[in-house]
């Protein structure tokens, strides 16, 4: 609503431009500019009112850079009614707007932004070509898998299908940080790496009803997570061997979840538990992290449960042990993959247990960066 609010104030006050670049060339009577506008004037007019308009479909079409033209907009636009004050001053008040909604998408957006940096990791992992594992997945290679793990992946649908090595996926949903509080809206992008194993997730919420941005990155260098309020105020900035401890069992859950044949990988080891329950082993550089995977009758995964995941402190200085599960359901076919499309995370302290995020997927796409026929999918009800 507030995107389409700016956008419509900046078509208005483009339109209203244009009767200045109307008068300077005598196309119309303009009764309400009493003040002499000249052609080269009137051309100032005519590119103040041209850039709001661009700067209005950029919002939606182009918003990594909208900004930028919008910023353009308010400046000629300031200029031109500076020149003719007496008449057009009140336009002021739609600059003064228009500029602070230009200054919010520059943080948000612009390139010190942590969207700047979730995009630029992307675009660092994700070359013009990236080595890409040969052949399919055959019946064999579930053959060592636990019973419960083969019938998750047949289910999945991963029996013809090449090995993944990369995906991206997209959600909304909403997310609390306390029983007792309120919840957040939110809107999330993430890549994953499975062969050389790294995670990138941005997440837009809104904490009573201001803008929270939250960014989690995992390489080869360890885990970051940082949080910013109004794109600026920094919240959390928290990183270190415990974070990167925590962030394995995350990646690991994501492999489970969203990439099911990612489950063949040799640095898994399987200790089976009976015909619905196995436990992982999953090793990454130092971490060996160990989770329970749990599946119902007809093989699918319904519940992944760890203890390697901490719950951050609200300044991002202290992670605490506890037991973290994430409930799956709502199973469809999302393009080659069946997979579950909602989830819920929670908590297990001794007080009991609750559930701060609930997660639904609204797009999957595999292979991206290897160019290969799997196009993003979206998520049909």
């Amino acid at each position: 609503m507030i995107r389409i609010t700016i956008a419509a104030l900046f078509v208005v006050h483009g339109l209203i431009h244009f009767f200045g670049f109307a008068k300077a060339f005598e196309l119309a009577e303009i009764p309400q500019l009493v003040q002499p506008i000249s052609q080269p004037a009137g051309l100032f007019w005519l590119t103040a009112g041209m850039l709001c308009l661009v700067a209005a479909g950029a919002l939606f079409f182009a918003p990594r850079w909208w900004w930028a033209v919008g910023a353009g907009a308010v400046l000629i636009s300031q200029a031109v009614i500076v020149f003719s004050w007496g008449d057009a001053r009140v336009g002021t008040v739609a600059n003064v707007v228009l500029l602070g909604a230009v200054a919010y998408g520059f943080v948000s957006r612009g390139p010190l932004s942590l969207r700047a940096e979730f995009e630029h990791d992307l675009a660092r992992v994700w070359p013009p070509v990236r080595a890409a594992s040969g052949g399919t997945i055959l019946e064999g290679d579930l053959a060592s898998l636990p019973d419960p793990v083969q019938r998750y992946l047949h289910r999945s649908g991963v029996i013809g299908q090449p090995p993944v090595t990369d995906f991206r996926a997209t959600w909304t949903g909403r997310i609390r940080s306390a029983p007792d509080s309120a919840w957040m809206t939110f809107t999330a992008d993430q890549l994953d790496l499975v062969d050389t194993p790294e995670r990138f997730f941005i997440m837009n919420a809104r904490m009573k009803g201001l803008p929270v941005d939250v960014l989690h990155s995992f390489d080869h260098h360890g885990a970051t997570m940082r949080v910013r309020v109004l794109s600026v105020r920094s919240m959390v900035n928290a990183k270190g061997a415990a974070l990167t401890h925590a962030e394995t069992v995350t990646l690991f859950n994501d492999l489970c979840c969203l990439a099911p044949g990612a489950l063949l990988s040799p640095d898994i080891t399987w200790e089976p538990i009976d015909e619905h329950t196995t436990t992982a082993h999953f090793t990454l550089g130092p971490n060996t992290i160990t989770a329970e995977l749990r599946f119902d009758d007809l093989g699918d995964l319904v519940d992944f449960v760890a203890d390697g995941r901490g719950s951050m402190s609200a300044d991002g200085h202290t992670l605490t042990p506890l037991r973290w599960s994430t409930p799956l359901h709502d199973y469809a076919q999302v393009g080659p993959a069946r997979v579950a499309t909602k989830a819920e995370a929670r908590w297990h302290p001794d007080s009991g247990a609750w559930t701060y995020g609930e997660f639904e997927l609204t797009s999957l796409a595999y292979n991206v960066a290897n160019r290969r026929p799997s196009a993003e999918h979206s998520v049909t009800r």
